[in-house]
């Protein structure tokens, strides 16, 4: 099966073999070498010095710890949205109480920095600011780097990021930028099963999480940070998934974090070479396009639900749809983690021989990529 979604991703056989190890106590020593080995290289892809915990959860629940920990009932935060992703973060906000001022942008197209910089001058009592770094409902890349300087150097704001489908495959210095709180997910670039959030946390960020009165339990950041000063997690930890996340963070640190940025690149400009080849159209614009997963508008006239079960029914080619207002207006090609260049090829082919088979008129320069 040649899974092109954008997580969970497939696993290089070092990392399924890593999964089926024994168990073993996780209030043991082994388990604290584990942990501990784990954390560093986390610090190194995250480039921190600063504390970085995991948490046995999706990235969603990366995400709601972030808002849980760092908030108040009742607290202005600014959410800065450029699709699905950001609009949950605001919807978890709200849920747990928070006033949620959301700063969206069109589908397809990157935050604007001077949209943002309007935007904190006018929420003056909102201290806390989150941002989607790569939003994969829309294929698209902010220029983190510029929003944070925003945010930060101009503001003075607590930066929380959205870093699920990012950090570990395209760059993200969190110390270097000035994030406070930043969120992964395993199932990602990082080559592992889904299951595990990996949260960053600055000093500022741990002062926020002091005074912030939200409730939380299982999530609690600083209950995880000090069980981990005792090499343990709260919680049973999703064990295999460690395993497999550690495995995954030695295969990245062998090849090197730039060598790895560097390979999502490829992977995402092969990708987009290969849908305008075949006369499909982008979604995303292409100077923030990702480097983790491609959108690409259906066509007019295509059900997008038939396209994708011929895909996978006759080529063995997994897809992913739109969501929200987007869905059956276009589909994704995850391009992260372990990737070969014949399956994203193969993904863009099977796409226009199934358009052929559906006998719905190709766009113009359709053909086999």
């Amino acid at each position: 099966m040649n899974l092109r979604v954008p997580g969970p991703t497939p696993l290089p056989r070092p990392v399924l073999e890593a999964v089926g190890e024994q168990m073993i106590n996780h209030r043991g020593p082994e388990f604290e070498d584990l942990i501990a080995e784990i954390t560093a290289n986390l610090k190194e892809i995250f480039v921190t010095k600063h504390d970085v915990v995991t948490l046995t959860c999706s990235g969603t629940g990366g995400l709601e710890a972030a808002v849980s920990n760092t908030l108040s009932p009742g607290q202005r935060v600014v959410v800065i949205s450029i699709g699905v992703f950001g609009d949950r973060v605001a919807e978890m906000a709200r849920a747990y109480g928070a006033d949620v001022a959301t700063v969206s942008f069109e589908p397809g197209h990157a935050a604007d920095p001077d949209r943002v910089r309007q935007a904190l001058a006018e929420e003056a009592a909102a201290e806390v600011v989150f941002v989607t770094h790569n939003e994969t409902s829309t294929g698209v890349t902010n220029d983190l780097e510029v929003l944070a300087g925003v945010i930060k150097g101009e503001f003075d704001r607590m930066l929380v990021v959205d870093g699920i489908s990012s950090i570990g495959s395209i760059p993200c210095p969190v110390d270097e930028w000035g994030i406070d709180v930043a969120i992964s997910g395993s199932q990602k670039g990082w080559m592992a099963p889904p299951g595990l959030a990996m949260v960053s946390i600055s000093p500022r960020g741990w002062a926020a999480i002091e005074k912030a009165r939200m409730p939380r339990f299982y999530l609690d950041l600083f209950k995880a940070q000090r069980a981990f000063e005792k090499g343990q997690t709260p919680w049973t930890p999703a064990m295999s998934t460690l395993y497999g996340l550690r495995q995954g963070l030695r295969l990245i640190l062998e090849r090197g974090i730039d060598n790895v940025h560097a390979d999502h690149a490829r992977y995402g400009d092969l990708t987009r070479r290969l849908v305008k080849d075949a006369g499909l159209e982008l979604f995303a614009d292409e100077s923030h396009a990702s480097n983790t997963v491609t959108s690409v508008r259906v066509p007019e006239g295509v059900v997008w639900k038939e396209l994708s079960a011929m895909a996978r029914e006759t080529h063995n080619v997994v897809l992913a749809g739109g969501q929200g207002e987007l869905s059956g207006k276009l589909f994704r090609v995850g391009h992260l983690g372990w990737v070969l260049d014949g399956e994203l090829k193969q993904a863009v082919d099977a796409v226009v021989q199934c358009l052929n088979g559906q006998h719905v008129s190709a766009p113009n320069n359709a053909g086999t990529a």
